[in-house]
């Protein structure tokens, strides 16, 4: 009887999409003990009984691991095997049989029970690729259907035949796989001759070095353009009027009951107003759900869409030439532009990268390179009237101050940059179920593992704020700011508090008419002396305490340093 269904294959070829055709939309997902590896779990039922399945994280090679992703899933294969009751469905894409057989082949000596699944079948019919594969299937003899994942086409057959996995006795010599392979393509497969689809010129015109930059350069600027209308739109007409009008005066009315001004400033603060004050029902779930969360949602959608379609291999390849002179390689983009959003997913999404030295820099040059989206867009309603010199002076620092300092970095910390083996897949229209079934997943994540954190954050200096500590520190911290930095004593509160929300605090300047010099300062004081307090509670999830500390010691220099360096020589 089988009790795990491990679901194999090389990046890119649909195993994920038929993951979730077997399973349906209750998955779990998981990081490899040990690793940041994510891994998907979920279950189907197979002969009345509860199927364990598995999507492993795609490779290349069983035998010579090159990355981690490899590594843990030789662990996985060897533990089903000390298991036992288990199959493994090797998905192939269609288009790309001869490099995907080389997976196949490993899977093969490994005498575990097999069934093939041949996807992307539509795609290899359009590009003139005809494969015969009842005479593939007779020459592994190993059971083999074709599929269009996207679609549904072939999975009902795959579903039927689960129990008909076997073991192959097709026998070859090991130092011969390459040309055993070659033999099999010339038995089973034949490719027609065709033109050139409008896609695949595409493809080309944004893989090539100048024209793909070019590309990619307009194409993130409608990224940026598009989370930003969809995040401001759904804060200002959904998620702000539901959390204000509706759930804020009804919540407080039921805390109101209770009749203790400790226990209402606790859950709601000194202040009604969210972000005025430390509430955990009203600041605390305002940070999560009324800020990151739209924001989140318009970036992950975007993302996944992109993803979906096969532009994201392309970018990552596109700026890897400049990137990996930073000690980090070009996946680390997809974090990167993230942050150009909201700092907490763009952490978050350095799971992506394998080393714990790539991560660190990735998120050193996500904290440092820009302000989040509600930041910039503060930044420029206040300086925008001074002229465009003071903005231009400003994104132009923390983008130089981010590539010198993650360069720099690299040159000191010890380490290699790794190299970028990224399959490019073919364009394809996107499956909006699996984008959306994906853009669920990223944000059960999103509030499973970022939300209780923020709160908790939010309680803790809600509690500092009612000991009068928070005052105490502003009374301490006052001179310094007046005296190094030449700004007014009225601010310093938002300068010692500005992490709980960057660009409210940053909002929060405008009535003191400073002056463009004392605007530029705070400006850059506020985006780098801290991280946030969502992203710092993210950071301290993701990394270790040390690793965080530094990070935050690190910003908290270099800010007073710009900072001081900008009063003593801007005029």
């Amino acid at each position: 009887m089988i009790k795990k269904i491990l679901l194999f294959g090389n990046p890119n070829v649909g195993k994920s999409v038929i993951f979730t055709r077997l399973t349906g939309t209750t998955v779990i997902i998981s990081n490899y003990p040990g690793t940041t590896v994510e891994y998907h779990k979920g279950e189907m039922e197979l002969d009345n009984e509860k199927v364990e399945v598995i999507d492993v994280p795609g490779i290349y090679s069983l035998r010579e691991p090159t990355n981690l992703a490899e590594k843990v899933a030789r662990e996985m294969l060897d533990k089903a095997k000390e298991e036992g009751s288990f199959i493994v469905v090797n998905v192939v894409d269609a288009t790309n049989l001869e490099r995907n057989l080389n997976l196949t082949l490993q899977l093969i000596r490994e005498r575990i029970p097999l069934i093939i699944v041949l996807n992307l079948w539509d795609e290899a019919r359009h590009l003139g690729i005809e494969i015969d594969y009842k005479k593939l299937s007779q020459i592994l003899n190993l059971p083999i259907f074709p599929t269009c994942a996207i679609t549904g086409e072939g999975i009902k057959d795959l579903k039927e035949n689960l129990n008909k996995a076997k073991m192959s006795d097709f026998q070859f010599k090991e130092e011969e796989r390459w040309q055993e392979i070659g033999k099999i393509i010339r038995e089973v497969q034949r490719i027609s001759h065709r033109h050139h689809t409008f896609l695949e010129r595409v493809e080309d015109f944004t893989i090539k070095p100048i024209t793909g930059l070019i590309s990619a350069i307009i194409i993130l600027s409608l990224t940026f353009i598009l989370i930003r209308l969809i995040g401001e739109n759904l804060i200002n007409h959904i998620f702000d009027p539901i959390f204000n009008n509706l759930y804020l005066p009804n919540i407080i009315k039921l805390i109101e009951k209770i009749k203790s001004p400790l226990i209402f400033e606790i859950l709601i603060g000194k202040e009604i107003e969210p972000l005025k004050s430390f509430g955990i029902l009203n600041t605390g779930l305002y940070i999560p759900f009324v800020i990151v969360l739209p924001y989140l949602f318009a970036f992950y959608l975007i993302l996944s869409i992109l993803e979906d379609i096969g532009y994201l291999a392309r970018l990552a390849t596109i700026f890897d030439g400049v990137i990996h002179r930073l000690g980090i390689h070009g996946y680390s983009l997809i974090p990167i532009i993230l942050g150009f959003g909201c700092k907490v997913p763009a952490i978050l999404a350095t799971r992506i990268l394998e080393r714990k030295r790539e991560r660190i820099l990735t998120a050193l040059l996500i904290l440092l390179s820009s302000p989040c989206l509600p930041q910039t867009t503060i930044v420029i309603a206040l300086l925008a009237p001074y002229g465009i010199k003071y903005l231009f002076l400003i994104f132009f620092l923390l983008i130089f101050l981010s590539l010198v300092s993650t360069f720099l970095l690299n040159k000191i910390s010890r380490g290699e940059a790794p190299e970028i083996f990224i399959e490019i897949p073919p364009y394809r229209l996107p499956y909006f179920l699996m984008v959306f079934r994906k853009l669920l997943f990223r944000i059960k994540l999103f509030i499973k593992e970022a939300v209780p954190l923020i709160i908790g954050g939010v309680f803790f200096f809600g509690i500092l704020d009612i000991l009068k500590i928070i005052d105490l520190l502003n009374k301490f911290t006052g001179p310094i700011f007046q005296k190094l930095l030449s700004l007014p004593k009225e601010i310093v509160p938002i300068m010692i508090t500005g992490f709980l929300r960057k660009d409210v605090s940053i909002a929060l300047l405008a009535p003191f008419n400073l002056t463009p010099k004392q605007l530029v300062i705070s400006s850059i004081f506020l985006i780098l002396y801290l991280p946030c307090l969502s992203t710092t509670l993210i950071l301290l999830k993701e990394f270790k305490f040390i690793d965080t500390l530094k990070i935050i010691i690190f910003q908290l220099i270099l800010g007073f340093l710009v900072s001081l360096v900008l009063n003593a020589f801007l005029i």
